[in-house]
């Protein structure tokens, strides 16, 4: 019935999704078939238990998402590569354009392909069909006693800049806004799958004029600006997701809403610079966010596992 490595909510075959009453009526039927009185094996039962207990309680279901979001670790690398044939190597950042040949080339346009299907004979999705063909999930919202309105604004014209400018151009793109950062506890604003490639996203807003940019500061004149700390997040994440190209991005907002200020140049790096994070105008953001997920492996794919790990690390 189960593997050793199965999660609580493969023990039990529901989605990490599941409300309270369908854990309690899925442990009630698994415990019928596994339970040693009525045949099953002992080891199979525990397992059931195990895993009600877990998710039932929601301290324990918190921990454990906690965890359960970072991947499994010991997974088979056999079965991965053969679902992520094209897909970048562990720990790369590079492009992957690998293609088997024969085979018509997916373009970002394409109507999304679910992997795994929805349609598997048998099979328990990880999440709903209905949630998983969301391209938006969650909005920003106040965190802890008090919410910082300036932030959560900046946040909404992201959300909006990429749900008019980038969502219609590539069907399978997911947004998915507020996550708990694996790095620290801090946040992700906004974190965007497409295919085998996720970028995540934080907001500034900035005067018009014109910046200057190295890879570490942002510079306007003799003032220095430090972006959101992304770079570490951005490891930790790929990290965790190996069979994912992620990169980061800062947008800075103008005042005004004109996607095309403030005017961000990108000089000579400095010692300290990163390339896997890069601070753009809301214009460079929607350019560069299309490039990027379009030149992926399968950019119309939605990646089924991936976005669910990602949902439960929702705050």
């Amino acid at each position: 019935m189960t593997e050793g490595n199965s999660s609580h909510y493969e023990v039990l075959r529901v989605p990490v999704t599941a409300t309270d009453k369908e854990i309690k009526v899925a442990y009630r039927r698994a415990a019928r078939v596994s339970h040693p009185d009525h045949g099953g094996d002992a080891a199979t039962f525990r397992q059931v238990t195990l895993a009600y207990e877990t998710l039932i309680d929601p301290r324990r279901r918190a921990a454990y998402d906690r965890s359960y979001a970072t991947g499994p670790r010991h997974r088979s690398r056999a079965g991965a590569d053969e679902a992520h044939f094209d897909a970048p190597a562990a720990g790369s950042h590079a492009s992957a354009t690998i293609h088997r040949p024969g085979t018509p080339r997916n373009t970002s346009g394409d109507d999304p392909v679910y992997v795994p299907p929805f349609d598997l004979p048998g099979a328990v999705p990880l999440i709903p069909f209905d949630v998983a063909s969301q391209q938006v999930h969650g909005m920003p919202r106040k965190r802890g006693i008090f919410g910082a309105e300036a932030r959560i604004q900046r946040e909404m014209r992201t959300v909006q800049l990429i749900s008019r400018q980038v969502l219609p151009a590539i069907p399978a793109a997911r947004l998915i806004n507020g996550l708990q950062s694996p790095a620290d506890n801090s946040h992700i604003d906004h974190a965007l799958l497409s295919g085998y490639r996720l970028a995540l996203i934080g907001s500034m807003l900035l005067p018009k004029g014109a910046y200057a940019w190295d890879g570490a500061t942002l510079k306007h004149g003799s003032r220095s600006i430090a972006p959101p700390q992304l770079t570490q997040v951005v490891w930790a994440m790929q990290d965790i997701f190996p069979e994912l190209n992620v990169t980061g991005w800062t947008v800075v907002h103008s005042p005004d809403g004109n996607l095309h200020e403030p005017v961000i140049d990108h000089h000579r790096r400095s010692r300290a610079s990163s390339d896997v994070v890069q601070v753009v105008n809301a214009a460079g953001l929607a350019r560069g966010l299309k490039q990027f997920l379009a030149a992926g492996p399968a950019p119309n794919t939605v990646n089924v596992p991936v976005l669910a790990r990602l949902l439960r690390g929702m705050h």
